[in-house]
């Protein structure tokens, strides 16, 4: 379990930016879908199920302005950087586990 903070900047207006914070590197890239899919039904709101696949979760990432992580390393007591490639990895490895793929 590794305190993870995400930072999103969704338009180029840096007021656009936000955080937030989760108690590890899962629950943070289940937020990052939980983004993704408040976007959709904003996008889509007289849809009552809506559906989606990794690629298109993927794109949308691309298409933030902004999209990093802080993972908290214990060892060193400080928090490291990751960019949108590390997020869309994870995602797709707990995606994959969700899924009952666990090979990865």
């Amino acid at each position: 379990m590794s305190h993870t903070i995400l930072l999103v900047q969704p338009g180029t207006n840096p007021e656009t930016r936000t955080y937030s914070d989760y108690e590890s590197v899962n629950e943070c890239m289940e937020g990052v879908c939980r983004i993704y899919e408040e976007h959709l039904k904003r996008q889509n709101p007289n849809i009552p199920t809506i559906t989606y696949d990794i690629t298109q979760l993927f794109e949308f990432i691309d298409q933030l302005t902004d999209l990093s992580c802080l993972v908290y390393q214990k060892s060193t007591n400080t928090y490291a950087p990751y960019n949108k490639d590390w997020i869309k990895e994870k995602i797709y490895i707990l995606l994959r586990q969700a899924a009952g793929h666990g090979d990865v």
